[in-house]
């Protein structure tokens, strides 16, 4: 079920992450994949393909970060958006922001940022719809903070704001 829910969650990072770029205002610079020469300044990002980007995203986010843990707890749908989102904003701020998502179901998680046992076990104490609902709009207002504080990154609000909601 994992290697499904993972195949079905980089599907989705990968068409939010859109096609190669190079945009002076993108703080990742040279981006293809979701994949920036910022963060991974060893990769040619120019010949870099789907496959090997799917790699990274599996070695370095997916089991990093353990998210079949999410899955193991039955909650699908939420290790997908934190894929999603922690390869975007970070895995720090996606996991405060569900971490607030939680709060928001009456569960009482410490905001840490870090995807530890409470967070997880959390995850199976509350309906997936609803932590999925209140995650989506943390979402959106983490986006928004970031864009009020650096206000040139305005220009990504609306696919922002679609990856938070989708």
């Amino acid at each position: 079920m994992a290697d499904d829910v993972f195949k079905e969650a980089i599907e989705g990072v990968l068409a939010d992450e859109g096609d190669p770029s190079d945009d002076p205002d993108d703080p990742g610079g040279e981006t293809k994949y979701g994949i920036s020469k910022r963060t991974y300044p060893a990769v040619d990002v120019a010949s870099l393909t789907k496959e090997q980007a799917i790699g990274i995203y599996r070695r370095d986010w997916w089991d990093a970060y353990d998210l079949e843990r999410i899955v193991t707890a039955d909650r699908p749908a939420i290790a997908g958006k934190l894929l999603n989102l922690g390869v975007n904003m970070g895995m720090n701020h996606a996991v405060r922001c569900l971490q607030r998502a939680l709060r928001a179901c009456q569960q009482p998680v410490k905001e840490d940022g870090l995807l530890g046992p409470q967070t997880v076990e959390a995850t199976t104490y509350t309906a997936e719809l609803a932590l999925l609902t209140a995650f989506r709009c943390e979402a959106a207002g983490q986006y928004r903070l970031i864009m009020a504080t650096v206000p040139k990154l305005r220009m990504y609000e609306h696919g922002w704001l679609m990856r938070a909601y989708r």
